[in-house]
């Protein structure tokens, strides 16, 4: 039995693609940096400022630390004006509200603090984590394990008493960086074979497999 679960946020609890994708694109757009919308996709998780600097990147353009600072807050606004368009994914609620004072509750998401405070008490589910990590308290984006390693500290959890669920192959490493058991969920920008070869410790193909997930964490 594990004593904490730790869930990610964009493409495991909730689909946030089409909000993260305008806010991006219109901002680099203004920047006159332009990319397809699976190369945003495809870096969904890793955080606002590593996905703008490698846009850039991409793009051949040259990036300053005022010009990323300054896109990086634009972003933000811009995707907290679009969180109508957030919905929380099958099976998310369900499974929140049964791991409710059975297991410490945790997410730990490379989206901004105004972000993810934001959606959290718009969608009514803030109530369920006992803390929230997000980009903003942490220097090194998945997968690098800091956002899981530090939430399991404020938790007063060990990391091999964690549980992650996740739907991306950055935030099943960094879970494994972090010496935690994993739960890969193939919502998100992701295909269950290319999750499957994260070697999670359990795939489902939706968080609607609750019995599946219960059974895992509990027994």
């Amino acid at each position: 039995m594990f004593r904490a679960v730790i869930f990610d946020w964009d493409g495991t609890l909730a689909d946030t693609k089409k909000a993260v994708i305008q806010s991006f694109q219109s901002v680099l757009t203004e920047a006159g940096c332009k990319v397809g919308d699976e190369f945003i996709v495809r870096r969904i998780g890793i955080g606002t400022k590593k996905t703008i600097i490698e846009t850039f990147r991409e793009c051949h353009k040259k990036l300053d630390a005022m010009t990323l600072e300054k896109l990086a807050e634009e972003k933000v606004r811009i995707q907290i004006e679009l969180g109508n368009s957030v919905k929380l994914l099958d099976g998310a609620f369900d499974l929140l509200e049964t791991l409710r004072g059975k297991s410490k509750i945790a997410l730990a998401t490379m989206s901004g603090r105004k972000v993810i405070d934001e959606l959290l008490q718009e969608k009514r589910i803030n109530r369920y984590f006992e803390i929230v990590v997000s980009a903003d308290d942490v220097s090194n984006p998945k997968p690098d394990p800091e956002v899981f390693t530090v939430s399991a500290i404020k938790l007063g959890v060990k990391p091999k008493d964690c549980v992650v669920i996740e739907d991306s192959v950055f935030g099943l490493r960094a879970a494994k960086a972090a010496k935690m058991r994993c739960i890969a969920v193939p919502s998100g920008a992701y295909s269950r074979e290319e999750l499957e070869k994260e070697q999670p410790d359990l795939i489902v193909n939706s968080l609607a497999e609750k019995e599946t997930i219960l059974h895992f964490i509990f027994n």
